[in-house]
């Protein structure tokens, strides 16, 4: 075997994608793409992480989404180390149920989340994005991930729970915290104290939020026990979370292809298949997990009863069988049937949210005329949940691509001082998934 040979072997080896630098330095894609021509289903043996069974075509990942009797979310939806033991919200919470339960609880919030509800107060969402694409320009230089993206997450995120204006910001700073400890939602006690706070308001006065529906509302006849209630907000803050990142990662994405923010800035009207690609190609969410109840073929391999098995959404994002030049930016890409917000009774209820609240933030840019410039190295985040930037300082200005102005390209930093600098957000995210 040639030098060369040991060191490809190396690099592919799928038993790097437990590694959250490998993560954060973009080379997860690569092992991506040699496991879905040579090992499309994969055993790791437990180590940190207790064994399991890695999927990484689109197909084999839809079937694991779709088949729910067989793919159990019950025991949990991503990987914790084994010293966590098992996630304390199974069986509590949206992520954590399965049918008919999973249904029960969903049908309670289900219409707070629909595309008629979200749409009706997109005119609130519209004001959040102007005011802080307004105040990320006056500071010259802003933290987009920080700056723009969480307080426009924080304001959307409000509006569906209930949450005043004027408390925004303190929820902002809790979950900062939070994620930047690589701490659970639930173990920032002022957090969970303000969000019992809302639950105890909302009992006596149930309103037509989140809350109050999950307050008032009743599953088998019987109301969610106050635990419950907490964790399936919980759940839902930490979820929003993903759609900053995916935001955050898509400005990214048109500063490393400034062709394409020029076509969008010509072609408007591609915007809603610009918001999909985004989607696609950012893949904020890394894995989800599920658990075998009963043996199946997968692939080639037969999963036993009690087996975890981990499906990567952004290689499923990339599966040549399914999209054409997969590792290529195309706004205008037609047809996008990526997998970022999963698939069957799973599919994240969060997606209608997700979609307009990027549509809204893209559009106010084009129609001001504004374009984002790098103002330094993105950090990515080093995780084996998420991906996206971790921090990302910009420039929000005038003009852009189709003016004759030229974008930078956006220089991403992933030394160890950098990519570390976040730590691996498996602890911070366990029910923060948008997998409902």
């Amino acid at each position: 075997m040639t030098i060369e040979a040991v060191v490809d072997d190396a690099i592919m080896d799928p038993g790097r994608l437990t590694d959250p630098a490998v993560h954060a330095r973009g080379e997860t894609r690569a092992v991506w793409r040699w496991m879905r021509r040579h090992a499309p289903v994969h055993w790791h043996e437990p180590g940190v992480y207790p064994g399991f069974w890695s999927v990484t075509r689109y197909a084999d990942v839809r079937r694991v989404y779709l088949d729910h009797a067989t793919f159990s979310s019950a025991h949990g939806v991503m990987l914790r180390p084994v010293t966590a033991g098992a996630d304390p919200g199974s069986g509590l919470t949206l992520a954590l149920t399965d049918p008919p339960r999973h249904t029960a609880i969903r049908a309670l919030v289900a219409d707070a989340f629909s595309g008629r509800q979200v749409r009706s107060f997109e005119e609130s969402v519209r004001r959040s994005a102007r005011a802080v694409l307004d105040a990320a320009r006056e500071r010259q230089t802003c933290d987009f991930v920080h700056d723009v993206a969480a307080h426009l997450t924080v304001a959307v995120i409000g509006a569906i729970l209930g949450i005043p204006a004027s408390d925004h910001d303190d929820v902002l700073r809790w979950t900062s915290e939070s994620f930047a400890a690589g701490r659970s939602l639930a173990t920032h006690h002022e957090l969970m104290r303000y969000v019992i706070e809302l639950i105890d308001l909302s009992t006596a006065d149930p309103g037509d939020d989140v809350v109050g529906r999950l307050v008032a509302g009743t599953v088998d006849g019987d109301p969610l026990s106050d635990v419950e209630i907490l964790l399936n907000c919980e759940n839902i803050i930490g979820a929003a979370e993903n759609s900053g990142l995916s935001i955050a990662a898509g400005i990214v994405a048109f500063a490393e292809h400034p062709d394409q923010w020029s076509l969008l800035v010509q072609r408007p009207d591609q915007l809603p298949s610009a918001v999909n690609e985004i989607l696609r190609w950012t893949s904020s969410a890394s894995h989800s997990m599920r658990t075998a109840t009963a043996p199946v073929l997968l692939g080639d391999h037969t999963i036993a009863p009690g087996d975890r098995v981990v499906v990567w959404l952004p290689s499923a994002n990339r599966d040549e069988e399914v999209f054409v030049a997969p590792d290529e930016f195309r706004v205008t890409r037609r047809p996008n049937r990526h997998l970022s917000f999963g698939a069957g009774p799973h599919a994240c209820i969060g997606a209608a949210l997700a979609r307009i609240q990027t549509t809204v933030l893209l559009s106010e840019l084009l129609d001001a005329g504004l374009r984002v410039e790098p103002a330094g190295p993105a950090v990515p985040v080093a995780s084996i949940v998420v991906s996206g930037p971790a921090y990302l300082p910009v420039h929000i200005v005038a003009g852009g691509p189709g003016d004759g102005t030229e974008v930078p390209r956006a220089p991403v930093d992933t030394s160890p001082n950098h990519s570390q600098s976040r730590t691996d957000s498996t602890k911070m995210r366990e029910r923060g998934q948008c997998s409902t």
